[in-house]
């Protein structure tokens, strides 16, 4: 999958604003971001939902949105709620499902007896969709997205209503199917999820951020993050939040992670800061993590003039 220079207007809201992106087949690339982003609008795009203001997109070779029909029949499609029959039970949404794809009887039982084993609700499988748990609905839906196996797999914030458990269980799946061969997008804004995408790119406020393996993006910060262990912590944040350089001081437990805009030895300087302050602390060197990679990529970038928010 390729996009150079995707753009969405909605008036003069720019919500994607010029991203490139490449998507390797049989990965797990995630769109990292907060909510109004942009991630739900650029995967509209990308599946031929929405068509673009600017740009150009290819699809497992098709040219999208001109060939969106038959794309459509090649990709699967799973958003953040769920979106099957909550008065059907777990076989009859999927038989649903199967007919909609246009799999032959035969076919699709058999098709469907995998589903059921693979997803573990072979026991479940008369009952109604709407009385299951959030992860078990996930799972679900997961199923009725893979039923006519996809060649791509959209997933938009996927996880977001489920506990931790089941998107640990979810994941699971995800990489069952890039292991088969699968190429799958999936959007979030939880951190541990984004460390398991093979690539990741980050998007903020419509535009293409950062992007590259979770490895490569934490290893670009190596130098630029810093912990503070203060008896005060949140006095010793005060008397760190503003200094030259530094782009963000954040209290976790009783320590503080710091985050600077450059890899120069601000060591010394923090600590000859806090101690003229009169808060006695230890500064020490910290392994950079994604959320700080997501924090450098995004502080201090002006909010555009002509909006307030994104799709």
């Amino acid at each position: 999958m390729r996009a150079r220079g995707l753009t969405k207007r909605f008036g003069n809201l720019v919500a994607v604003d010029h991203v490139d992106l490449s998507v390797p087949r049989a990965n797990v690339y995630g769109f990292l971001g907060p909510n109004g982003s942009g991630k739900s609008t650029t995967i509209r795009m990308l599946c031929g939902l929405l068509t673009p203001t600017e740009g150009e997109i290819e699809v497992l070779g098709l040219r999208i949105p001109e060939q969106a029909e038959t794309l459509r029949r090649r990709i699967g499609y799973m958003t953040q709620r769920f979106s099957l029959f909550e008065d059907l039970t777990v076989r009859e949404n999927l038989e649903f499902l199967a007919a909609v794809q246009d799999i032959p009887r035969a076919k699709a039982a058999q098709r469907i007896d995998t589903l059921l084993q693979q997803y573990r609700f072979e026991d479940r499988q008369k009952q109604l969709a709407g009385t299951m748990s959030g992860g078990q609905k996930q799972r679900l839906a997961l199923a009725g997205a893979v039923i006519h196996e996809p060649e791509l797999l959209f997933l938009d914030e996927p996880t977001s209503a489920v506990d931790p458990e089941s998107r640990r269980d979810f994941w699971e799946k995800l990489f069952d199917l890039a292991d088969a061969g699968t190429t799958l997008l999936v959007s979030t804004h939880y951190m541990d999820e984004a460390e398991r995408c093979h690539r990741l790119a980050i998007l903020d406020r419509g535009v293409l951020v950062a992007d590259g393996s979770p490895a490569e993006l934490t290893a670009a910060l190596q130098g630029r993050t810093l912990e503070v262990h203060a008896a005060q912590p949140r006095q010793a944040q005060r008397a760190l939040s503003g200094l030259p350089g530094v782009l963000s001081v954040a209290q976790i437990g009783n320590t503080l992670r710091v985050l600077l805009d450059s890899s120069d030895d601000a060591q010394p300087r923090l600590q000859q800061a806090l101690r003229e302050d009169g808060k006695g602390a230890e500064v020490v060197r910290s392994e950079p993590n994604l959320e700080d990679v997501f924090v450098s990529a995004t502080r201090g970038r002006e909010a555009p003039a002509d909006a307030e928010a994104t799709r």
